[in-house]
């Protein structure tokens, strides 16, 4: 098993919103050659501004994602996600939607270390470490014009996607010691400047789960925990800062994923315990996410 790393695009009052086209990776299923799925993130917001109490903003983010693996040789990994975001906005001035196709992720990784070994209590020990770069395409629509003093951040917020070609790297460790195991991640994305002469931070993830791998006739279980640091670099128009983005967020991770022959199904929350979005003005709710996914 394998984890990486975020936060999906906002629609949101005049500062809430994380927005930026970021992917989450999540465990990896068992497979020997290729895989695909189909998987659902849902994270909610809540906003209320310091100098104006009457404005606030729920904001409830859905994404309904494609995504699947193939494994090239012994060596290399090939990933590929694709986003539909359908979010939702509840403020002091009603409700409003925006869907889409989002920001195509392509991801290529490089398994540098595998072993195996049995230690002194007869259990057999297995590593993995990958190295990996990637890409996310600007697929998903960004039509705002930042340089508009009539723009807000929610604006750009709710854009589905970047305007802009972002770079990926990743590094990812597992260890398993019998049918316990800890996955390790550590991912980065470089954001570039849009025609819009708008830039989104970069955005560094890190995360280590915990899991233990029951099998009972037939039926794999593993529930898994651990936590998450996520922080995001302000974003800039026309190379200045912009007021109220950047932000960091830790948060601790639980799930479960059950695997039936090719078929996996699995569920997780997160549920942030340290956060700054927009100078303490909006919070992170919470964060899940569920799929069904087939080895091919």
């Amino acid at each position: 098993m394998i984890v990486a790393s975020s936060c999906y695009n906002a629609y949101s009052c005049d500062i809430c919103g994380c927005g930026g086209g970021n992917f989450y990776m999540g465990l990896l299923p068992n497979f020997n050659n290729k895989f695909i799925g189909i998987r659902y993130h849902y994270i909610q917001f809540y906003t209320k501004l310091a100098s104006d109490a009457s404005q606030f903003s729920h904001n409830y983010y859905n994404t309904a994602e494609v995504w699947g693996g193939w494994n090239i040789g012994k060596k290399f990994q090939l990933l590929g996600f694709v986003p539909y975001y359908y979010n939702k906005q509840a403020d002091d001035d009603g409700v409003s939607y925006k869907s889409g196709l989002g920001d195509i992720t392509l991801m290529m990784n490089y398994q540098l270390l595998h072993t195996r070994s049995m230690n002194k209590h007869n259990k057999n020990v297995e590593q993995f470490l990958w190295f990996g770069a990637g890409v996310k395409l600007p697929t998903g629509t960004f039509k705002v014009n930042p340089n508009d003093p009539a723009t807000t951040l929610a604006d750009i917020n709710a854009q589905i996607g970047t305007g802009s070609t972002d770079f990926l790297m990743n590094a990812l460790y597992n260890v398993r010691v019998g049918f316990f195991g800890v996955s390790t991640s550590l991912n980065y994305k470089i954001g570039t400047t849009n025609s819009a002469d708008y830039k989104f931070g970069n955005k560094l993830t890190a995360n280590s789960i915990a899991y233990y791998r029951f099998r009972t006739h037939g039926i794999a279980i593993i529930p898994n925990a651990g936590l998450m640091y996520e922080h995001t670099d302000v974003n800039l128009l026309s190379k200045e800062k912009v007021q109220y983005t950047g932000s960091y967020a830790v948060s601790s991770i639980a799930g479960i994923e059950v695997a039936i022959k090719k078929i996996s199904v699995g569920i997780s929350a997160q549920a942030p315990f340290a956060q700054n979005f927009a100078e303490h003005q909006t919070k992170m709710q919470f964060r899940g996410m569920a799929h069904v996914t087939l080895a091919l």
